[in-house]
């Protein structure tokens, strides 16, 4: 164990939560965190949230805190999926699901349900966002007014990457970090 994270708002707010040091796991930081939940406030309480990359389930446990009624978090690693399950039974909340799985080849199979918000922000440099997203809409994954938020390496993201029907509504720079914040056109 060697890190943790913090809920920073909502019926969790302050709790902290164990991380392990894995290669590639970066937390989304509090303030970039701030900011993300600050534009999803008006949707958040009673949606649905897929978590693609979820490592230490920073932002699938703040929405949970915030309200969200359902998170399914994709983690491949497994002893961060061990962790997940951890903080889970720490929270003491039913309503998060953990997946042990390369978020692909799980994104691959057709959907059982639809979300609301989908979080995506894979580890850096490995070009997993592009075949994400196409997965995501390939097999029906978001709801028609879905919010995808995508957390990259500055200059991580190319326009030809988004599909026509996401807007782009918020974005932000910090550091080395690009946030993007969609919304799917409904259809």
């Amino acid at each position: 164990m060697n890190g943790f994270i913090r809920i920073i708002g909502g019926k969790w707010r302050g709790r902290k939560l164990a991380v392990l040091d894995n290669e590639g796991l970066r937390p989304t930081t509090d303030r970039v965190k701030e900011t993300l939940f600050n534009w999803l406030m008006p949707i958040i309480i009673d949606s649905s949230c897929l978590d693609c990359f979820s490592g230490s389930g920073s932002l699938a446990f703040e929405a949970l805190s915030r309200g969200a009624k359902q998170a399914i978090l994709i983690e491949k690693n497994k002893s961060a999926a061990m962790q997940l399950a951890k903080n889970k039974q720490l929270l003491q909340t039913s309503n998060c699901e953990i997946a042990n799985a390369d978020t692909l080849n799980w994104l691959k199979q057709t959907a059982y349900q639809q979300f609301d918000v989908v979080f995506i922000d894979p580890p850096f440099h490995q070009k997993l966002v592009p075949q994400t997203i196409i997965l995501l809409e390939q097999n029906s994954w978001l709801k028609s007014d879905a919010y995808i938020y995508i957390e990259t390496e500055k200059n991580g993201l190319h326009p030809n990457h988004i599909p026509p029907t996401w807007q782009l509504y918020r974005e932000k720079i910090a550091g080395q970090v690009h946030s993007y914040l969609f919304i799917r056109e409904q259809i």
